[in-house]
């Protein structure tokens, strides 16, 4: 792992320009078109709306930082930048490209992820500060988690925070692009880089809302039903109206509809977690809607990304082979959530056709060992160091007793 060749140093304030004016935000853009590679990063608040709200973006070739003001300037000349043929720098970009398509319609085409880069060495903690003072042995200063980045005007703090966000990109990726050439897991983070850029990113399916309630998960028959149609309703209305979906109706509130199914706004209004501004503007009368549709369900609803449960006699596999992958991953100098997550190892259980074990670089390392685990051929062993080993299975008992024989 490549140490820092200097003490390590308070970063200097970067050199950044507010962009406010749209003949020059334009001019920007053409510029970078030109550029091999580019910096990006925005900055955005959901917390009062549907749709992220960006506030903010932040661009650079890697000499000088532009912070272009979407409240001033029309983002949509972006589009020409990001389907190009320059690189685009990001760190944890998987929110900012939810962020670009929704403001422009398109998100990078060549794509290079700092945070997903730093898994393949090993990485865990990959946040932007702590990757800057691990590899370029500077310190970033420290923003405010809780910052209006729309109000206006902006701060010199919060505009120095926010060109520090992408100020050291250019750097750091060409320290971590040698680390990874070296190991010789570029092309392992190029393909992790484009599997970002392939994920869907469109608006959540509102059928599928009832599986992001907790409350709701012990609701059986003619309650889930409900539920989900009530769910499903709320979703829509909170995209349509651009608000939170627990301004239109509370998990709560959806959890008692499903389970008491009132029949006029007098029931509505007696049920918890029910407000009165939960009913105004037409919302009553549908909410009654949408609980007549679920109760006309046929069936029991069974979104498509429900998951079936494991099977019972597999669950023990989970941990076992859970504890395997951490040891293979610090053996590798792998962040473990990089290499295979608890999650991607029940999806392998579940024989899940999109489960990532299933292809590339992992099916070799993780796939086909635990698939070999699960057939009877290997077994987990300790090899005498305290460190666990995938083996070939002896098929031999350590002791001839057994539980039957009593």
């Amino acid at each position: 792992m490549t140490k820092p060749s200097q003490k390590s140093k308070k970063a200097t304030d970067p050199s950044y320009r507010l962009v406010t004016e749209q003949a020059r935000f334009d001019e920007i853009v053409e510029q970078l078109l030109t550029a091999d590679r580019y910096a990006l990063d925005t900055e955005f608040h959901r917390e009062r709306t549907y749709y992220p709200q960006v506030a903010l973006v932040q661009l650079t070739a890697g000499s000088e930082v532009w912070l272009a003001d979407p409240l001033e300037v029309d983002l949509a000349p972006l589009k020409a930048l990001l389907e190009g043929d320059g690189y685009c720098i990001v760190h944890a970009g998987t929110q900012d490209l939810e962020v670009l398509e929704l403001v422009c319609g398109a998100v990078p085409r060549r794509l290079f992820d700092t945070q997903i880069a730093a898994g393949f060495l090993g990485v865990s903690t990959g946040s932007l500060t702590s990757l800057v003072s691990r590899f370029l042995g500077v310190h970033l200063p420290k923003g405010d988690r809780l910052t209006d980045w729309l109000r206006r005007p902006l701060t010199d703090n919060q505009l120095r925070y926010a060109a520090s966000d992408v100020d050291h990109l250019h750097e750091l990726t060409s320290v971590l692009e040698d680390e990874l050439e070296s190991s010789g897991r570029m092309e392992w983070v190029e393909e992790e880089c484009r599997l970002l850029l392939e994920r869907p990113r469109s608006r959540r399916l509102p059928e599928e809302a009832i599986l992001r309630i907790k409350e709701a998960r012990s609701l059986k028959g003619r309650s889930f039903k409900v539920a989900t149609a009530v769910a499903a309703w709320r979703e829509r209305r909170a995209a349509e109206s651009n608000v939170p979906v627990r301004q239109v109706l509370s998990d709560l509130g959806v959890v008692a509809v499903a389970q008491r199914v009132p029949e006029s706004t007098k029931d509505l209004s007696s049920l918890r977690g029910v407000e009165s501004r939960h009913l105004r503007n037409g919302a009553a009368s549908e909410i009654l809607n949408a609980v007549q549709a679920g109760l006309r369900m046929t069936g029991v609803p069974e979104p498509a990304t429900r998951s079936p449960e494991l099977a019972r006699h597999l669950r023990p596999v989970v941990t076992l082979v859970t504890a395997w992958v951490a040891q293979l991953a610090r053996d590798n100098r792998l962040d473990p959530a990089v290499l295979a997550t608890r999650a991607d190892v029940e999806a392998l259980l579940k024989d899940d056709p999109d489960c990532r074990l299933l292809h590339g670089w992992r099916q070799e390392m993780v796939g086909i060992p635990i698939a070999r685990l699960v057939a009877g051929e290997a077994a987990v062993a300790f090899d005498g160091d305290g460190r666990l080993v995938l083996e070939t299975r002896s098929g031999q008992p350590l002791s001839e007793h057994r539980p039957n024989d009593e």
